[in-house]
């Protein structure tokens, strides 16, 4: 016997004893089951052509031109020296991935690409992301396909016949199933869809938040190495500072002795000294704690050797400053973008819980041998199917739906708000770092300025004081104006490098410029990450 099933102008007929399925037509040609794979499939999926909800589209960028309310000057301003070397704003340049290298410091280089192997943050990011990908790549394998199970089954059982209006009948048999169940949701109006869109946005934010990871602990050795050689420079400089400081005591204590300066003057300049030395300790309990934080930012502990020692003379201040036009910044920050995956996976959300308010179509078989006897399940009279086709359309549930909706619908506008948010602080994060390498640039020049003139001032000081030209007071006072001045130009001087490493941060830091990523956001070198386009 065989099993036939109407099908528009043809027939599914099930052979038993195999697996096979052929379609009769009308015309009396057997068709193969690959054949009626390629017809029905598709047509099922025609079925499920249709998707309700929104269709998400990336809000545009902010329609302006320039990040302040005043255009930058092309170049920052310039001191004397090479401390002072002025820097260009190239308007639309493009950063490179590897944006650190700009400062020319291979030891820095070195550090960042082992802290970006090393780091646990960063391996944290790229398991999440991985999470995610995953938790797609099963979504997407139950949902878009039918889903085939293989069961076997043995039952003991004893039978009662009154149930089947036979009350003589009481017996206990053993009965074996083996079965091939095939189940699909058709999505008529694209929940699953949907649902896989969620998804895909929530890889998408753990891919940018993996870049973020990136950007930031770069960012953060630089600043901090930056940090470590400014703190050395003003030992340094402080160390210097008291060297003179002791020299100029020795010379009062030997007036002091032959009556050419009173105690008064000597008790001040010994005071000087101490005060010039109670500076150094905590200076160098800062380097400590530097030092401490670069090991860790690195993935090392503090107690671990292998990080290098950094000065102010290892770094090349980047003289061409790359700024990207404020309308690809939104396609840049990982910030902006992840917050963009946000809202497109809260857009997903509210198509999931309007086709919720649809009907669901859930097609599904079953076939295979039923018998008394494990021998009875090679045997064709022993097969038993069936095929169902099961319709739900939600009539009441107390209004859980549509408030599940409105729900999506204000998680949505929340998910914008935030967005719009993230844009604004990126913007005013720009700006900021823009004005500050302006600023750091002429404030540099000042204090350049000032270092020098405190210098002329103290050597001028110094040789009137040995021939009586002026009193100690000057001499005094000379002296701390210098010492302030060493200290305010090794700060100025940091400055200027930090703050150029922030104006890379807040540019997004040119990862998109990466080649040595794959589609997926593995990378090969030591930055990661994929673009969404």
């Amino acid at each position: 016997m065989n099993d036939e099933v109407q099908c528009g102008s043809g027939r599914a007929r099930l052979h038993p004893q195999s697996s096979a399925v052929a379609f009769h037509c009308t015309t009396g040609r057997v068709v193969t089951r690959a054949a009626v794979i390629a017809v029905v499939f598709p047509l099922l999926g025609s079925l499920a052509g249709c998707t309700v909800g929104p269709e998400y589209h990336t809000p545009a960028p902010p329609a302006i031109q320039h990040y302040t309310a005043t255009p930058l000057p092309d170049r920052t301003a310039s001191s004397q020296g090479e401390a002072g070397l002025e820097q260009r704003f190239a308007a639309g340049g493009d950063l490179p991935a590897q944006w650190w290298t700009l400062y020319r410091c291979e030891p820095l280089n070195t550090l960042i690409s082992g802290a970006l192997k090393n780091s646990p943050t960063i391996a944290a990011a790229s398991a999440a992301l991985r999470q995610a990908a995953e938790n797609m790549s099963a979504q997407a394998g139950s949902a878009l396909s039918p889903s085939v199970d293989i069961k076997l089954n043995a039952i003991r059982e004893k039978l009662n016949g009154a149930t089947l209006g036979q009350p003589n009948i009481n017996k206990i048999l053993t009965l074996y199933n083996t079965s091939v169940s095939v189940s699909y949701d058709l999505d008529l109006f694209g929940a699953v869809r949907r649902e896989l869109e969620s998804q895909g946005a929530q890889v998408d934010f753990e891919r940018f938040q993996l870049q973020g990871a990136y950007l930031a602990l770069s960012a953060n050795i630089v600043t901090t190495a930056v940090k470590e050689a400014s703190l050395r420079e003003q030992i340094s400089a402080t160390e210097n500072i008291v060297a003179d400081e002791e020299t100029q005591l020795g010379v009062l204590r030997k007036q002091f002795e032959f009556g050419g300066a009173d105690r008064i003057a000597v008790l001040s300049q010994e005071t000087l000294v101490a005060q010039t030395r109670a500076t150094l300790p905590l200076l160098r309990q800062s380097l400590d704690r530097t030092r401490h934080q670069l090991a860790v930012l690195s993935g090392r502990l503090p107690s671990e050797a292998g990080v290098s020692e950094f000065t102010m003379s290892m770094f090349t201040l980047p003289q061409t400053l790359p700024v990207s036009l404020p309308s690809s910044l939104v396609r840049q920050r990982p910030d902006i973008l992840a917050a963009d995956a946000v809202l497109h996976q809260a857009s997903a959300e509210v198509g999931v819980a309007t086709a919720n308010l649809y009907p669901q179509l859930m097609l599904s078989a079953n076939y295979g041998p039923q018998s008394l006897t494990p021998a009875g399940m090679l045997k064709y009279a022993d097969m038993i199917w069936n095929i169902g086709a099961g319709l739900t359309q939600p009539i009441f549930h107390g209004g859980q739906l549509t408030a599940k909706k409105r729900a999506a619908e204000a998680a949505f506008d929340e998910a914008n708000a935030r967005y719009r948010q993230v844009v604004l602080l990126a913007f005013e994060d720009v700006a900021d770092t823009l004005r500050a390498l302006d600023h750091d640039a002429a404030a540099l020049a000042a204090q350049t300025d000032a270092w020098r003139a405190a210098s002329s001032s103290l050597d001028v000081a110094r040789g009137q004081f040995r021939v009586g030209g002026v009193s100690y007071l000057s001499l005094l006072d000379a002296q701390r104006q210098y010492q302030q001045a060493v200290v305010n130009l090794a700060q100025a001087q940091a400055a200027r490098y930090a703050d150029t490493a922030a104006l890379f941060q807040a540019l997004g830091g040119g990862w998109w410029n990466d080649t040595a990523y794959d589609e997926k956001g593995h990378a090969g070198h030591a930055n990661a990450g994929a673009r969404s386009q």
